[in-house]
């Protein structure tokens, strides 16, 4: 079977809508001839009738029916494809789609989002939020085109990955509780109620990669996606909270933390993962180049920063 032409998807659509060839024919600005033929034509390449008459009024018949709801998708598609084309023409820098986790996405995109914003308005940035294997499975897939995941990254021929930035991970308390030691250790935090990022996530696993150093079984009383949902529960007073400090005050919703620094030091190392072959046009270079500025903004010092 040929390939289908959206002249005649369209044609069919306008005589089965209208009941009529002659109204089909006026409203696409055809002669009713022409439209006869298109649907003749369309029928001959298909191999099945798809309009019938009864009186007056033309009917799709079931396989006309069925194949108008593929031509409206199709329609659909054509329309968003041109309206592509005219934004390239007209010169819109195109659609960076980037991954990340809900931490980088809260505390580090931001400021740059903002610039890229301000700077050029007419490019687009859709984010995704997930896991570093969730967002490395997409880019190879080609459903995203730049990650900013935590490392390590599973190697990988058809990927490319750059560092970053490192920021220290700390523990975060209530803020009233009394008596914290200046760094906490994996057996001080052993045996408190620990609320940490989901099990699945690469911030977990190194957490967990920390304590097995000491000889401990990571047992946490609770996993969540969310960074600030734990900060909140840390300040409720349930648990303590294992987190990679970006900046010293968060958006905390309810109450304070204070924070201490983990002995051993324990540091979350963010990289900038591409695929390889996949070039840089002009707006992904941009969202690219505006990612490798996150790794001079060194807002922490990495001694005791005290409350949040």
């Amino acid at each position: 079977m040929r390939n289908l032409n959206l002249d005649q998807l369209q044609a069919l659509r306008e005589v089965v809508a209208l009941g009529s060839f002659s109204a089909a024919a006026q409203k696409l600005q055809l002669t009713q001839p022409a439209v006869s033929l298109q649907i003749r034509e369309l029928e001959k390449r298909i191999g099945v009738r798809l309009v019938e008459r009864m009186g007056k009024r033309a009917y799709a018949t079931p396989a006309g029916e069925e194949l108008i709801e593929h031509a409206r998708r199709l329609a659909q598609d054509a329309e968003q494809a041109l309206a592509a084309m005219r934004r390239h023409r007209d010169g819109w820098l195109g659609r960076a789609r980037l991954g990340t986790s809900v931490a980088v996405c809260t505390y580090l995109l931001p400021p740059v989002l903002v610039t890229l914003r301000r700077e050029h308005p007419d490019l687009e940035v859709a984010i995704t939020v997930g896991t570093t294997e969730n967002v490395v499975s997409r880019i190879l897939a080609n459903e995203l085109d730049i990650g900013v995941v935590t490392m390590p990254v599973k190697e990988h021929p058809a990927i490319e990955v750059k560092p970053l930035r490192e920021d220290p991970m700390m523990a975060f308390f209530p803020g009233g509780e009394r008596n914290l030691p200046k760094q906490v250790t994996p057996q001080y935090l052993a045996v408190r109620n620990l609320i940490l990022n989901q099990r699945p996530s690469q911030t977990y696993k190194i957490i967990a990669g920390w304590f097995e150093a000491a000889g401990i079984e990571l047992r946490p009383i609770m996993e969540l996606g969310n960074t600030e949902a734990i900060k909140t529960l840390v300040a409720a007073g349930i648990g303590v909270g294992i987190l990679p400090l970006e900046r010293k005050k968060g958006i905390l919703v309810y109450g304070r933390t204070q924070v201490r620094p983990l002995q051993p030091v324990l540091m979350r190392h963010l990289g900038i993962v591409r695929r390889r072959e996949k070039s840089l046009e002009t707006g992904l270079k941009i969202v690219y180049e505006a990612l490798l500025t996150l790794s001079k903004r060194r807002e922490l010092p990495l001694a005791y920063p005290g409350k949040s």
